[in-house]
């Protein structure tokens, strides 16, 4: 850990991230889009260690949402294709350091072949504990929202009389902590249809480094960010009036 002055007692259980910038960072250099798309997986492989190391128990990426259809054919083959060698590459060091993997997002779209890419990667380190990875992939907060709905009138639920946690068990993140940090990279502040559920009381850091260069003295200064903060949830301090 490069940063001591962290806190130890209150890391954030979970991070999320919006990885952003890959394109950019690729233009900057001249280079097709896919480039910058390949350098974002090593940032990933970067920042799950980091993250393991520093004691973050629950961590959620972004990695393409349901509007990113309409990018050119190729650049989603691309980044269909980086998601399989990722897998290929690291789910059995992924696997033997304890990381439990689950995607997020809709199935609709996706071939066979990435179903059971799917299928092999959640059930095979489905009893992991030390780190659990989520990647939100063919995923939108309001689409998700539209699926826990359905799953829940399926199941015969009453909504005349449901609650917010009613409802939370046919969400993609069923079981699973609410994010603690959202992380945005690149300069962009918006959240982009992201776990819009689960961040209603989520702190929020952007840092203008660009995916490819996010580091891991990147996600400690985040960390620090979100330690200086005060997490009211929505109460209201003696001294607050509004």
């Amino acid at each position: 850990m490069k940063n001591k002055s962290l806190y130890l007692s209150s890391i954030p259980n979970h991070i999320a991230i919006i990885m952003d910038g890959n394109g950019r960072w690729a233009e900057a250099r001249k280079r097709p889009r896919l480039y910058g798309h390949q350098a974002g997986v090593e940032a990933v492989r970067r920042t799950v260690k980091a993250a393991s190391e520093m004691g973050i128990k629950c961590l959620t990426l972004y990695s393409f949402s349901t509007e990113n259809w309409a990018r050119p054919k190729s650049e989603i083959s691309g980044l269909f294709n980086l998601l399989r060698k990722y897998v290929a590459d690291d789910l059995d060091v992924l696997n033997s350091n304890g990381v439990c993997i689950r995607i997020l997002g809709s199935k609709s779209g996706l071939n066979s072949e990435m179903l059971e890419l799917i299928a092999r990667v959640e059930a095979k380190t489905a009893k992991n504990k030390d780190l659990q990875l989520n990647i939100a992939f063919n995923y939108g907060g309001r689409d998700e929202i539209i699926r826990a709905v359905s799953k829940a009138i399926n199941a015969g639920e009453n909504f005349s009389d449901m609650n917010e946690g009613g409802l939370s068990p046919y969400l993609d993140t069923a079981g699973l902590s609410e994010p603690d940090l959202v992380i945005r990279t690149s300069g962009e502040k918006r959240i982009s249809n992201f776990l819009i559920w689960q961040t209603v009381y989520s702190e929020f850091v952007f840092t203008d480094v660009l995916w490819p260069d996010f580091s891991d003295l990147d996600l400690s200064e985040a960390v620090l960010e979100y330690q200086s903060r005060e997490r009211r949830y929505g109460s209201l301090e003696d001294n607050d009036v509004a």
